[in-house]
């Protein structure tokens, strides 16, 4: 029986029942298995513990803090991130059987995503390959912004590569989950912001909303993907406007007064 390959996965999770018993199932080949979870009131740990993954409870205090504890509470030599939303293909595990076999592979991968949306793969509108943070990387070569707590930044100490074969991503399942997690994040960004010094008005978030949805229906050619394609610019733009304009809200002198 050939022993299973050095992958440890890490899941993060809070109160995700509905979404995280696939990506557990499409990561069952890993030989470790751990899911960061921010204190689920739901059934995220049961389902976890029934697929046999560790659970280590984590305050959320940002999502670069649970990531960078991703790394600290797994031992193998390869470190695989998956989302609760996302989902390793055969393909894709088949690739990074390969890779991590490998002494001369990179020592970071970027992963490419297939989104699904309102029952479509999405090709276009800026959703495809739609890479993230590296998802697969040695030990020891790459962390975390702990301090970031949406969008999060990451330092690499070596080579990066892309993979070729995507994993699937199913980011909403309905346009309310859309709109409260576009809320959400738009809130969690101020901080980023702030450190970043960002310029902000309430003309500047429009016209750069403007430019965002322009990017992601015509530039990035979002109008072939039908309706959902409309859909997607639309939430780039309100996910724009209001990252910028919460900005502007939360330079606002306590009481509201200019």
């Amino acid at each position: 029986m050939a022993s299973p390959p050095p992958v440890s996965v890490f899941i993060l999770s809070r109160n995700e029942e509905a979404k995280i018993g696939p990506a557990l199932e499409s990561v069952a080949w890993a030989s470790e298995i751990v899911v960061i979870d921010s204190f689920s009131t739901d059934r995220t740990l049961e389902i976890a513990a029934r697929h046999g993954a560790r659970v280590v409870q984590i305050k959320f205090e940002g999502f670069g803090a649970l990531r960078q504890a991703g790394i600290e509470h797994t031992r193998e030599p390869w470190i695989f991130s998956l989302d609760a939303d996302e989902r390793c293909t055969p393909e894709a595990r088949d690739e990074i059987l390969r890779i991590v076999a490998d002494p001369q592979s990179a020592d970071a991968y970027l992963v490419p995503r297939r989104n699904l949306l309102l029952g479509r793969r999405i090709s276009h509108g800026g959703w495809y390959p739609d890479y993230r943070q590296p998802q697969l990387f040695r030990r020891g070569r790459m962390t975390y912004a702990a301090k970031d707590d949406v969008h999060e930044g990451w330092t690499l100490n070596g080579r990066i590569g892309r993979m070729s074969h995507p994993i699937l991503q199913i980011p909403y399942r309905t346009l309310a989950e859309a709109i409260d997690k576009m809320n959400r994040y738009s809130s969690l960004g101020i901080a980023k912001q702030e450190r970043n010094r960002a310029s902000a008005s309430y003309t500047l978030s429009f016209l750069r909303a403007l430019g965002a949805f322009f990017k992601a229906y015509v530039l990035q050619l979002g109008f072939l993907d039908g309706g959902p394609g409309l859909v997607i610019a639309v939430l780039r733009f309100e996910n724009s406007f209001y990252k910028h304009a919460k900005l502007v809200e939360h330079r606002l002198p306590p009481s509201g007064e200019a």
